[in-house]
């Protein structure tokens, strides 16, 4: 099947890739990060480059904000030769210990049973974890680096105006730890095409927290994020397909 959207050419899309909610970061880790950075793709703001990391081929690509533009995204790099597709995104925080902005090493994703995941399986519920082993060294790397970080699972919701006012207790209370919208998307479609997932979420606001219910954006995240983001690349960069 050929993409539809995003236009790069056969071979420009490395097998590892990082993915990315907002142009803006996809910008930042390709110019801090990649050398030789090319962009290999750009319609529809879907930014993708294709650079090296210590010597290793990888690519960062902007997924857009939800579960249907992140699917189209993902099934896409799929079809141009992605294995391994790795979502460093935001969240929000579910628990108190977590504050923002602090890292999260995503273990799983719960959804709701519309959404694009029920139109790629009606009526079931889909494996949404990411793959354990890239999952372990992913903290492995951050530990080594001494990135303190967060373990734990989150909710991946549709709608970001939609949520109730018990939204946080319910979500907390079955052992959620964020929010956020495209991990189980990126976790099912990994299980389903055949290729490695694994996810990072840095805090960008609490849902328990009133001191921090401003969502910050990425100059405020930039700090926090550039370093999650060298230890990420680190870990793809090492990590054997």
């Amino acid at each position: 099947m050929k993409p539809q959207h995003l236009t790069a050419k056969p071979g420009e899309v490395a097998e590892k890739v990082l993915a990315v909610g907002d142009p803006a970061r996809a910008k930042m880790v390709a110019e801090k990060y990649l050398e030789e950075a090319k962009l290999v793709s750009s319609n529809r703001e879907l930014l993708v480059y294709t650079g090296k990391y210590n010597g290793e081929e990888v690519s960062v690509a902007v997924h857009g904000i939800g579960g249907p533009s992140a699917a189209i995204v993902f099934e896409e790099l799929r079809m141009l030769g992605a294995k391994l597709i790795v979502r460093l995104g935001t969240a929000g925080s579910l628990r108190k210990e977590i504050g923002v902005p602090e890292p999260i090493v995503v273990t799983g994703a719960s959804y709701y049973e519309g959404g694009v995941l029920g139109v790629y399986s009606p009526n079931t519920c889909l494996s949404t974890s990411p793959d354990p082993i890239l999952t372990s060294h992913i903290a492995k790397t951050f530990s080594q680096r001494n990135v303190n970080y967060h373990l734990g699972p989150v909710i991946s919701n549709d709608a970001f105006y939609a949520e109730s006012e018990n939204f946080a207790e319910y979500w907390a209370k079955r052992g959620m730890v964020a929010v956020e919208m495209e991990c189980a998307t990126l976790f099912a479609l990994g299980w389903m095409r055949g290729f490695k997932t694994g996810a990072v979420v840095v805090t960008a606001d609490s849902l328990v927290d009133p001191s921090k219910k401003d969502l910050l954006h990425h100059e405020q995240l930039a700090p926090v994020m550039e370093k999650v983001t060298e230890a990420l690349l680190d870990a793809i960069s090492t990590f054997s397909l």
